[in-house]
């Protein structure tokens, strides 16, 4: 009679398919294969500008991007600087004329007071104190503009005819007077804190 072989199983074994027995790990993995671990794959988008700021972050300073970026850089701060100056400037420019129009536009009463004390010759002793009141009045007024920077062009007959603060309006041929001289003062002319605010208009000598 023949004899049955009995196969011993382990109990907590497996036979694989070539008949070979393994065991089971502590995880419950068997022994001889490999797991396989899948990452999910993160998408990331990032815009143009983003892409080249990431760049110029971290390529080399001998880089020709690198190079770009520091003169772009460079370039947009001294065009911010000269932006700051120049909004500083014209801000100090606005408060120190800030009262040119106001000014311009008190000129003709002093021009008034000027004409009435051109008239005065051959009045009697009656209108004395008129004159010496419109006289008053005019230095008051012009005591006043001062204070805010308002100043006379410096403008008499015989003086030098000057382009820069005189404005010809006529040409007179006066023998006493030199060639270019000023032979009159036709409107006083006002400088506002260094600037001018009207040419004093004369007539002009040519001898």
């Amino acid at each position: 009679m023949a004899k049955n072989k009995n196969t011993d199983v382990p109990i907590n074994g497996l036979y694989d398919e070539e008949g070979k027995i393994f065991t089971e790990d502590a995880e419950g993995t068997p022994e001889g294969t490999e797991a396989e671990v899948v990452e999910e794959e993160t998408e990331v988008s990032l815009s143009q500008e983003e892409l080249y700021a990431l760049c110029r972050e971290s390529v080399c300073p001998e880089c020709d991007v690198h190079k770009e970026a520091e003169g772009i850089r460079l370039r947009a701060l001294a065009d911010a600087e000269n932006l700051k100056k120049r909004l500083l400037r014209e801000n100090e420019e606005m408060k120190k004329y800030a009262g040119e129009s106001v000014l311009a536009d008190l000129l003709p009463v002093l021009d008034n007071l000027d004409l009435a004390l051109a008239h005065t010759g051959g009045l009697d002793d009656a209108c004395k104190n008129f004159v010496i009141g419109v006289d008053m009045t005019r230095k008051i007024f012009l005591d006043a503009v001062k204070g805010h920077g308002l100043e006379a062009v410096q403008a008499a007959v015989g003086a030098e005819f000057d382009p820069e603060v005189h404005e010809a309006v006529g040409t007179v041929d006066q023998s006493e007077l030199g060639d270019n001289q000023i032979a009159q003062v036709v409107q006083g002319g006002y400088i506002l804190k260094g600037r001018l605010l009207r040419p004093a208009k004369v007539m002009v000598n040519k001898a």
